[in-house]
């Protein structure tokens, strides 16, 4: 595990990560605050792409709770069945769908406790959300990010929850609200786990990471 970079050199990672991507995005498609929290719960243990083919169709005919509810368990798994874990998945979504119609509404709650009281929903899925929909600086450390975080001494921590203090309280307030994206996105593009691609990093004169590649 790396040491912790001093507030400087973490100014000017976070500049250049601006420079490069002033408005990153997170990948997977959504067209609202329920969407949204379907496709990261459905994202465990799979791929972005993968889950944005499964929901592209989905999304047409169950993009509320009570439409979900309509299509059923059996409709909601014809949809996602090329995802990993796709019947506990499918057992998550109806239940949540079921409490957001009698508990909320057919409303998404944007409080991190409501959110994680709700089946397949832990603290980095309410966090994608919060940040995600409604732009909160919440910080959803994921493998790329613990990895990045670690390597390069920007976010190190022993385990999700001290990689996600150390974001909070390293990372300049500016860049919070960008943060975990950044991170996840030169995760997963450039200091891949097996090889990453030191030559074409950004931070590669400040990254504490000793084995970097030619």
């Amino acid at each position: 595990m790396a040491a912790q970079l001093d507030y400087h050199t973490m100014r000017e990672i976070f500049t250049r990560f601006h420079e490069a991507e002033p408005e990153p995005q997170g990948e997977l498609h959504h067209v609202n605050a329920f969407t949204l929290v379907v496709a990261v719960a459905l994202s465990a243990q799979a791929t972005d792409a993968g889950v944005n083919r499964a929901t592209a169709e989905l999304f047409k005919v169950a993009d509320t709770p009570e439409k979900m509810l309509a299509l059923g368990e059996e409709g909601l798994i014809g949809h996602i069945k090329t995802i990993g874990l796709y019947r506990n998945k499918a057992k998550n979504v109806m239940k949540l769908s079921r409490i957001l119609a009698e508990e909320y509404g057919g409303e998404v709650p944007n409080s991190r406790a409501a959110l994680q009281s709700l089946p397949g929903v832990g603290r980095k899925t309410a966090n994608v959300v919060l940040n995600m929909w409604w732009h909160y600086p919440a910080q959803a450390v994921d493998t790329h990010i613990f990895r990045v975080g670690n390597r390069t001494g920007i976010c190190p921590g022993k385990d999700v929850n001290a990689v996600e203090r150390a974001i909070e309280d390293n990372v300049p307030v500016d860049f919070q609200r960008h943060a975990h994206h950044w991170l996840i996105l030169h995760g997963r593009y450039t200091c891949k786990a097996r090889k990453p691609n030191c030559p074409a990093c950004l931070i590669r004169d400040l990254c504490q990471f000793e084995e970097k590649t030619i």
